[in-house]
């Protein structure tokens, strides 16, 4: 059954409402009739089983089947702090990230970044793209909630933002033999930070600040990932050692 996310607020009793693009969607491209069922999300874990009971200009209205706890969030949140990367690859990072279960994507300005968005309003419409990609891969991969895309930060912000002592993750093209299984041991909660560089990685002063805040500096193994695919590969490895990756 096709999936939509709405508010919690557009649930009254036994009725839903979905208004906004979907109801497009739902009647020119998907066409959808009265009696058709599909799934509605609340965007906190909970999907209800919605029968379209009536089709407006505006809006659609149905009518609550069943409801039950959304099989698709992980049991533990993972927040990736992406270093701005160049092109599209940040579409494909969201995409990515949110079928296999991030809980929230901060991008992150380090020194070697290379894209600079200086521009409030161009900033604005990236935000707003990466949220819509992340709405669309959550709607595809049958997610309980929509991550969000933070506005982009500082290094400096980052360090503050995590110097509370949650766990953090850091992969390091210069670490040579800490690995990610050996980490995890040692995590006792519910909240990983992964941050992950930009095309040219960190500089050796950025890793002895995330050092200092106690940071966990990993290696991902003998081979150099790109910065679009060490967020895929250390979220995989994290979700399939504490999360439900693999789990039937």
């Amino acid at each position: 059954m096709h999936r939509f996310f709405i508010n919690k607020e557009n649930i009254i009793n036994d009725t839903v409402l979905i208004d906004g693009d979907d109801v497009k969607h739902i009647k020119n491209v998907l066409r959808l009739k009265i009696g058709s069922k599909i799934v509605v999300c609340d965007g906190e874990c909970s999907d209800y089983v919605v029968e379209i009971a009536k089709i407006g200009n505006n809006d659609v209205c149905g009518t609550i089947l069943n409801k039950e706890k959304s099989k698709g969030e992980p049991p533990i949140d993972i927040v990736l702090y992406q270093g701005l990367p160049k092109s599209a690859k940040m579409d494909l990072i969201v995409q990515k990230c949110t079928e296999l279960g991030v809980c929230k994507i901060v991008p992150i300005v380090t020194e070697r970044t290379v894209v600079k968005v200086e521009d409030n309003k161009k900033e604005q419409k990236k935000i707003d793209r990466w949220n819509r990609i992340a709405l669309e891969a959550a709607k595809q991969s049958k997610r309980g909630k929509v991550p969000e895309v933070k506005s982009i930060i500082s290094f400096e912000r980052l360090i503050n933002d995590i110097a509370d002592g949650s766990f953090t993750i850091v992969p390091y093209e210069d670490e040579l033999k800490i690995g990610a299984k050996e980490i995890l041991k040692k995590c006792n909660g519910e909240k990983i930070n992964i941050i992950i560089g930009p095309e040219g990685g960190f500089e050796e002063t950025e890793i002895a600040k995330l050092k200092e805040i106690g940071g966990h500096i990993i290696s991902l193994g003998p081979r150099i990932l790109r910065t679009e695919t060490a967020g895929f590969a250390t979220l995989s490895i994290i979700m399939y050692e504490l999360g439900d990756l693999g789990v039937i």
